[in-house]
């Protein structure tokens, strides 16, 4: 198949089918004063932030990032008609201005547009900014397929270079596990990379915690990337959490704002492009689901109101993505974002802390929502490539 071809087809097909967790309707209300704003927690300046506010280490690399990152791939595909060019050429670079260092992005976003946009606005912040990119994840023919042989990794890395336009890539993350290729495979080959110089380090992305411990015993990964939120935990309870800790491996969080939804803005009301934008054919989105989970987003409103950054009121996001860097001290968020004023909201999220006893009224609160819903549909490609 030519690369033309391969574009075209993962240009069309958009099928990440799934089920994100839907809330029932037993949402307790988080008692107002339990959530205090506590003197000397908020700090109202970043100057004044401690260093482990500000940024995070990928495991055990040595290479610091932002502690929280930017999720690049709605600026070039699956969340609506790619954005123009220019304008995220705009945003990228305001990132850098206001203090991210760490940029994700992927192979197939695009597939590879979201790599040459990064490319372009990011070269002249080449010795500021940490990539993370992807591969072995495709679409053609609208059918998912893995591909992690040394053979497809060794194209793969070649290709992201180029379009990075980069020496050496910072963070390089197998997007999905690949079965019929071994994990110890995998890891020799990233290890390969790292001696040639084409790459800093590795990661995993959405696997399960005996592949992971499998490949750390021959060539760690520093990373591994995961769905996670306020509202989706598994990885709380499946392992993969406390395995990670254990072995000093970072979680990427990523749709830590659940794929838009914690922003706050949605509604039953809001409606998301057919073909060009995943949500469209996710359980999670349709009309009942978001009128029916808007009570998720009146329970953090409840937190929110005893929180204030700079002296205005923390939105939803904001405390969403606090909540994370507060649980976990090795967790990194990327929420994504194709605004200049979400940019700022998001980062100032570092400015909010919550103490031991806030997170655990909050964990309480949370603990008790029922998910009525699968993450993906069981069956689909998406169920099938993830805790492997």
């Amino acid at each position: 198949m030519t690369n033309q071809t391969r574009r075209e087809f993962l240009q069309n097909s958009s099928k990440f089918i799934g089920a994100l967790a839907l809330f029932s309707s037993g949402i307790g209300t988080l008692n107002a004063q339990s959530i205090t704003q506590n003197k000397g927690e908020i700090m109202q300046d970043s100057k004044t932030l401690p260093t482990e506010s500000l940024t995070r280490t990928l495991g055990k690399s040595g290479i610091k990032v932002s502690s929280i990152g930017l999720g690049c791939m709605g600026m070039s595909a699956n969340h609506g008609p790619a954005r123009d060019k220019k304008e995220m050429i705009k945003l990228l670079q305001k990132a850098v201005d206001l203090g991210y260092t760490f940029f994700d992005t992927a192979e197939v976003y695009g597939p590879h547009t979201n790599e040459e946009l990064l490319g372009e606005a990011l070269k002249p912040y080449k010795d500021k900014v940490i990539i993370n990119t992807k591969f072995g994840f495709y679409y053609p023919f609208g059918k998912q397929q893995l591909d992690s042989s040394r053979k497809s990794i060794i194209r793969a890395v070649d290709g992201s270079l180029r379009r990075l336009q980069r020496d050496c890539i910072d963070l390089y993350t197998q997007h999905r596990v690949d079965i019929d290729t071994p994990i110890e495979e995998v890891a020799q080959t990233m290890q390969m990379l790292v001696k040639e110089g084409k790459i800093k380090a590795w990661a995993l992305g959405e696997a399960g915690v005996k592949t992971i411990q499998k490949a750390h015993k021959v060539f760690a990964p520093v990373a591994m990337q995961s769905q996670y939120s306020m509202a989706f935990r598994e990885l709380e309870n499946n392992g993969i959490m406390d395995t990670c800790e254990k072995l000093g491996i970072t979680i990427i969080a990523y749709s830590p704002l659940d794929r838009g939804f914690l922003g706050g803005s949605f509604d039953k009301n809001t409606t998301f492009h057919p073909t060009l934008d995943f949500r469209a054919s996710m359980p999670r989105y349709t009309k009942e689901a978001l009128e029916e989970n808007q009570k998720v987003i009146d329970f953090i409103k409840d937190v929110a109101k005893n929180k204030s950054i700079n002296g205005k009121p923390a939105s939803v996001a904001q405390v969403a993505l606090a909540w994370i860097l507060s649980n976990k001290s090795f967790v990194v968020p990327i929420p994504e974002t194709t605004k200049i004023h979400r940019l700022e909201e998001n980062l100032n999220a570092r400015l909010l802390h919550f103490s031991q006893e806030e997170l655990k009224e909050i964990n309480t609160q949370l603990n008790k929502l029922v998910i009525v819903g699968e993450r993906y549909a069981p069956g689909s490609d998406a169920a099938k490539s993830v805790g492997l």
